[in-house]
């Protein structure tokens, strides 16, 4: 078995460990380093590396057609064509590249990156199918939502039929551009729907895609797409909590009379669901949820010592009290940390 160096180390520790607890032998602990050895570079996260800088190299690229004349003139050309005839191409384009992505992935299944970025290219053609598609109905009603609701379903069911997270994605940020558009399409671009104004809406969107991305472990066909579910519910359902903790639940005009303790309640609702998301990572061994936990409490912390303390208080003493508080903390989690210890030597004996 072939493992990283953070791994090794820390496999090597665990066996070391093992020997001086006297839990397995010298010779079962060399058997054990000799069934794996460390790879002295990550290839995987250098092919992954190039492969991003290729697409960047790609947008770069095309944008220098611009200043060509003789393929601006062709481009031209393309673009001089109807807004249907034009979604037509850039749709027969995306599916020559996603059969070519899909073909390329059976030939070479190990070849991740690469596919993926084919994949990529596909997406790209699949938008400006959708956007051209959208100019050629257009009605002038405004209501350019349900192109986001289209292109959520169509990257949705690429995604699942191809196994493709990197699709998966467009497809949940299409999703959440979607709901973002509806609603204020809805509420005619006012300030709330149903009471709720953007951040406020998209805190409920973010905890719903979250607690949503717990069942796709029991559906076979979504079990992959699992993650960059849940990863995107958290970021959703943080970026939401921390713009509601500075804005509340207001619009533009009402915000700028409002005082910043009248605000204090939406700072202390994100506190709390970065607690407890730190806890449930700390429960779960759930390192996502955990480090979305301390990123972000930190993040309001240090958001709040702007609005409250900054011209109040001296410097010192604000960070004099997060070092108190959080050595407090880790003093709380070290002792259950020498219990849980204790429990498990009393186990032992």
């Amino acid at each position: 078995m072939i493992v990283t160096k953070t791994q090794g180390k820390f496999l090597h520790g665990v066996i070391d460990q093992w020997v001086a607890e006297q839990t397995i032998p010298p010779e079962t602990a060399e058997h054990l380093r000799q069934s794996f050895s460390i790879r002295p570079f990550d290839w995987k996260k250098l092919a992954k590396y190039c492969f991003w800088i290729s697409l960047i190299s790609l947008i770069i690229a095309i944008g220098s057609v611009l200043a060509d004349r003789v393929l601006f003139a062709l481009l031209k050309k393309f673009l001089d064509m109807s807004d249907a005839m034009r979604s037509l191409a850039l749709a027969a384009w995306a599916a020559l590249v996603f059969y070519l992505g899909l073909a390329r992935r059976r030939k070479k299944p190990n070849r991740v990156f690469s596919t993926e970025a084919i994949f990529f290219i596909g997406v790209l053609f699949c938008a400006g199918s959708i956007v051209s598609l959208g100019q050629a109905i257009d009605t002038g009603s405004g209501h350019f939502s349900l192109l986001f609701l289209l292109a959520t379903v169509v990257y949705g069911l690429l995604a699942v039929a191809l196994s493709s997270k990197l699709i998966w994605v467009f497809s949940i940020l299409s999703l959440g551009s979607w709901f973002g558009a509806e609603t204020g399409y809805a509420s005619g671009w006012g300030a709330y729907y149903l009471g709720m104004n953007f951040p406020l809406r998209f805190v409920l969107f973010g905890a719903v895609l979250t607690a949503a991305s717990f069942g796709f472990s029991h559906i076979r066909q979504l079990q992959a797409l699992r993650q960059p579910t849940y990863v995107l519910g958290l970021l959703y359902l943080f970026i939401a909590l921390w713009i509601l903790s500075i804005f509340g639940n207001y619009g533009d005009s009402e915000w700028f009379d409002t005082r910043q303790i009248e605000l204090l309640h939406w700072g202390l609702l994100f506190a709390l669901v970065a607690i407890a998301a730190i806890v449930y990572g700390l429960k779960y061994d759930d390192y996502t949820s955990r480090a979305f936990g301390i990123t972000f409490l930190f993040i309001n912390l240090y958001t709040k010592y702007f609005e409250f303390f900054w011209d109040a208080t001296h410097k010192a003493v604000f960070f004099l009290i997060l070092a108190v508080s959080f050595w407090l903390i880790g003093s709380h989690a070290e002792k259950i940390w020498n219990l849980e210890f204790r429990k498990r030597d009393s186990a032992a004996d």
